[in-house]
């Protein structure tokens, strides 16, 4: 018998109809994944600006953490005693503001806690064998010292809270899938986590920085660790062991010849204009600069840039009104490198710090009447008593105000009496946080967090 002929077509079509399941079945695992990566974005969305949210506050105006909340009168935030929430309660309500394709974000969190996917703690870069890169969970609310310590040291150290960590979820809730529901696959639960971290002012914003002085970082630290307990001197001498513990700048980025005419006219104004960014140069240069040190002396005395906003000069200078100042004068500034006490046209911005000036010496005469005669808490009266003929003997004035703030020169020893000279000491207080992090430690957090994770 003959044998029935295959159907060829017959066997074509029905490749073909396969070939169409497993092409739709692709493109429908492409469209389900597609709207999983896009809830995934969203609930990372919300687990960023929680975190950011978190660690923006997570300072109280003492420098302790933000546990519990606190009212804000010391300009942290929005000031004017503005009520500002925990660090953790800003970040939980900043991430479930936020929603994945409609649906609110889930965090477990519990009001008052420092629970599991609302956490405040330390963050490190593993800069040292002692800690490795990651978040630590910490609840300590201590305030701890940037004094006496490096960056490094900070990084190594857990108690130094410095990080929000956050998770947003969808679980409740889960992500519904649109086509793998016909393989069995209904809904997907995800979750996404975000570390914000707060470190040191690594930029000076528009306005921040008060006058056109730039501090050398050698000049504040001993042995790499930023120290705010000795005093140090500005003096245009040209002895390495007494000149430029500091520099003047014109806060320009890319670097610009610091002439002194431009820089006066920044003396005791609004400060910096644009925007001065950490690791760049900034222009800068040395000496004396005679019309802007005589300018800064003016505004010294006379106390003009110790305003707030409405006009009212908010921690008088001259107290008394004798034309001569007893208070110090703070003041936040750029910190630059000056390697081998030298300060380059084109010195590198290394943070900011917040110092207090708390002398300026003139031209000078004979009899040391220049010398201070009253500063803060200066003199004592134990130290007052041990100054003889204290109107007249300008010296003893002079070595007695030097013993009392501990001013030193770059060489360690004690700060000599020298003419047309700044003699500034860095301030130890919690400080207002300011620019983006992004510094080394100089005693200032930064005010805007960044984040790692």
């Amino acid at each position: 018998m003959l044998s029935k002929p295959r159907n060829q077509n017959g066997g074509v079509i029905v490749l073909v109809a396969v070939s169409m399941v497993v092409l739709l079945g692709f493109a429908a695992l492409a469209v389900d994944v597609g709207h999983l990566v896009v809830a995934r974005n969203e609930l990372q969305n919300a687990a960023d600006a929680g975190a950011l949210a978190g660690a923006r506050f997570l300072y109280k105006c003492d420098g302790t953490v933000n546990a519990s909340g606190f009212n804000d009168d010391c300009g942290i935030g929005p000031g004017g005693g503005v009520s500002i929430a925990s660090a953790n309660q800003l970040g939980y309500d900043a991430a479930t503001t936020n929603k994945s394709e409609n649906v609110a974000v889930e965090v477990n969190w519990t009001s008052g806690t420092n629970g599991s996917e609302v956490q405040r703690g330390h963050w490190s870069f593993g800069l040292t064998a002692n800690l490795d890169r990651g978040f630590y969970p910490n609840s300590s609310t201590a305030a701890v010292s940037l004094n006496d310590v490096s960056t490094a040291d900070l990084d190594a150290n857990i108690d130094f809270i410095n990080a929000v960590r956050v998770v947003a979820r969808r679980q409740a809730t889960p992500i519904a899938s649109f086509f793998a529901r016909i393989l069995g696959h209904e809904n997907s639960q995800m979750s996404a986590e975000a570390v914000a971290y707060i470190g040191f002012a690594g930029i000076l914003e528009p306005g921040k920085g008060d006058q056109p002085i730039a501090i050398c970082e050698e000049s504040i630290e001993i042995n790499d660790q930023y120290s705010c307990n000795i005093g140090r001197m500005l003096n245009s001498g040209s002895d390495n062991a007494t000149h430029n513990t500091a520099g003047w700048t014109n806060f320009s980025q890319p670097c610009e010849t610091a002439n002194a005419n431009e820089m006066t006219q920044l003396v005791c104004g609004s400060g910096t204009s644009d925007i001065v960014e950490y690791g760049q140069g900034i222009g800068a240069t040395g000496g004396v600069q005679q019309v802007t040190f005589d300018a800064l002396r003016d505004c010294w005395i006379n106390g003009a840039n110790d305003l707030d906003d409405d006009g009212v000069r908010e921690t008088p200078i001259d107290t008394d009104g004798d034309g001569i100042p007893d208070q110090p004068w703070n003041q936040t500034l750029p910190v630059v490198s000056c390697p081998g006490n030298n300060v380059s046209n084109c010195a590198t911005l290394r943070g900011v710090v917040n110092l207090d000036i708390i002398w300026i010496t003139g031209a000078g005469t004979p009899d040391w009447e220049d010398a201070p005669r009253r500063m803060s808490a200066w003199p004592t009266a134990a130290e007052l008593a041990a100054i003889p003929d204290f109107d007249t003997n300008g010296v003893a004035r002079w070595n007695s105000f030097v013993t009392h703030f501990n001013l030193r020169n770059v060489d360690d020893l004690p700060a000599t009496y020298a003419k047309k000279s700044i003699y500034f000491l860095p301030n130890c207080e919690p400080h207002m946080p300011t620019g983006t992090t992004g510094g080394e430690n100089f005693g200032v957090l930064a005010e805007i967090p960044v984040l790692v994770e």
